[in-house]
């Protein structure tokens, strides 16, 4: 079963957590998981609409999708080859009541792949969507572990990827080596946005870092605050390092928000890649 994770409506019948239920999507019914209940719900959050309690049948009917999923999938790498296409098929997904088949797959470039959905229409027989997803999404699809030993988050507990800068990086004063600070999709951590305003909040009541101060009748430099600690570094003209409280630092303005720096290249996102910086990957179907 594939998991996005989404806001409700509450129903006028009983749910506990782990019940399976029937919703309402943009492309027809589908069968999602209770993960918890909320008492409180974003005000910019869509909130979506429960049709009912799955039954056995409709258990039965997913199961059936997905040993077809399974098929399809091998199907369609044969077609993507007679094709002489550069592409990657990432995933398929049968939607519930049966309408629609989508293919989610990565490419460097832009495909021409209009010949190939009319292929894959002939041999299934149905509506066919073929779309060309980023780095991330396909992290979120194919699912897996991180470098902290947790499950992704954008598959685990993030239905919207969010923009993740390195400016985020540089202000939690983390070292800025790819390899630390990326993920498996190749892109930064989602996890560098969870910390970040609570960073900028501490900061923005003390001098930037870099700043000349006076201390004890000499002139130091700020060249850290370490939010953790609660502690900020001075360096003197003779390179001593001198560590004290932050709340022992003068009080002044200083906005994370005011350094202007690009964001890191991300690949064409998909439809559902909500928040992204780059344009719309292409999305071709055989509907009418």
């Amino acid at each position: 079963m594939k998991y996005a994770f989404c806001f409700l409506e509450p129903p006028d019948f009983h749910l506990k957590r782990g019940d399976h239920i029937l919703i309402e999507t943009a492309n027809g019914p589908e069968i999602a998981l209770i993960s918890g209940i909320s008492h409180s719900v974003p005000e910019e959050v869509e909130v979506g609409k429960i049709i009912r309690l799955t039954t056995d049948n409709d258990m039965k009917k997913l199961k059936e999708n997905e040993e077809k999923e399974i098929e399809a999938f091998e199907i369609t790498l044969e077609k993507i080859k007679n094709h002489n296409l550069d592409m990657k098929l990432v995933s398929v997904h049968y939607f519930f009541d049966d309408n629609k088949i989508i293919f989610n797959f990565t490419a460097d470039e832009r495909v021409d792949f209009r010949e190939l959905v009319k292929d894959l229409a002939s041999v299934f027989k149905k509506r066919i969507e073929l779309r060309q997803i980023g780095a991330r999404d396909e992290a979120k699809i194919v699912k897996g572990t991180g470098i902290c030993g947790r499950n992704f988050c954008c598959n685990a507990i993030k239905n919207e990827l969010q923009p993740v800068t390195i400016k985020m990086a540089k202000d939690q004063n983390l070292t800025l080596n790819s390899s630390k600070i990326s993920g498996a999709c190749g892109r930064l951590l989602c996890c560098l946005a969870y910390e970040h305003e609570a960073y900028c909040e501490v900061k923005n009541n003390y001098p930037p870092e870099g700043s000349s101060l006076e201390y004890e009748g000499k002139t130091v430099t700020l060249s850290e605050i370490n939010i953790l600690k609660m502690e900020a570094t001075l360096k003197t003209e003779e390179e001593i390092n001198i560590r004290l409280p932050l709340q022992n630092l003068p009080i002044a303005t200083n906005s994370c928000e005011d350094e202007e720096e690009p964001p890191p290249k991300e690949d064409p996102p998909s439809h559902e890649e909500l928040g992204s910086n780059s344009s719309d990957g292409p999305s071709y179907s055989n509907e009418q």
